[in-house]
């Protein structure tokens, strides 16, 4: 093997370590915060023991690491370059291939504004004139969180939305590119009669740019 084909077969070993879905929901999922296989088994619908393959595949491409807490196994994603991989292979996708665009069209009911960025939702929240609004489960959300943000399912969006106020932009973001939550949530909103946009990326983009994120000690929820 030439020095060229051994290099590119550990850029490839990196690209098959994406090659499965479920390997994608298992960094999407890491990158709200570390967590133990049977709890990442259970986020992403498999069984422990498939789990544990899975990232073995990832930690053997040095996409995620590992150590012991007693007899657990813990997870964490290597670095944050990973997200921009992620969110790279989102754009390219949406770019090249079609069908992307329609399902993330069926999403949104074919309105879907530009999504805010960080640096605008840190000026707004700095001014106190949006609402924000974490769409991800509670349990994400007790791992970290944008501060300011007040954490809601999707599936009781409608039940809030009599606590929203009508005047002020409001805001939904999620789990970063591969998450549907805030898409669905914009959606929503926009039916309900409300002006309101997603975040560009999510709580694990707004992290790596060194922005502020808090713990609760409690989760808080609408």
């Amino acid at each position: 093997m030439t020095p060229k084909l051994a290099l590119l077969e550990e850029y490839a070993l990196i690209a098959r370590a994406l090659g499965a879905p479920h390997r994608m929901m298992l960094l999407e999922q890491l990158a709200q915060g570390e967590r133990g296989v049977e709890a990442l088994a259970d986020k992403v619908g498999v069984t422990v023991a498939n789990c544990s393959q899975h990232l073995q595949q990832l930690r053997r491409a040095g996409l995620v690491t590992s150590r012991r807490a007693g007899k657990a196994v813990i997870y964490r994603m290597t670095d944050d370059k990973t997200l921009v991989l992620m969110d790279l292979l989102g754009r390219i996708a949406r770019q090249n291939l079609s069908v992307v665009d329609e399902i993330l069209q069926g999403l949104t009911d074919g309105t879907a504004p530009e999504p805010m960025t960080r640096a605008e939702l840190a000026a707004r929240l700095k001014e106190g004139s949006v609402t924000l609004l974490d769409m991800r489960p509670e349990d994400e959300f007790a791992m970290g969180y944008i501060p300011g943000a007040v954490q809601v399912d999707l599936s009781r969006l409608d039940a809030m939305a009599a606590n929203l106020n009508a005047t002020c932009e409001i805001i939904a973001y999620c789990r970063g590119p591969y998450c549907v939550y805030a898409h669905q949530a914009v959606a929503r909103l926009h039916q309900l009669g409300f002006e309101a946009r997603r975040l560009e990326g999510g709580l694990p983009e707004w992290r790596a740019d060194g922005r502020r994120v808090a713990v609760a000690l409690a989760t808080r929820a609408l």
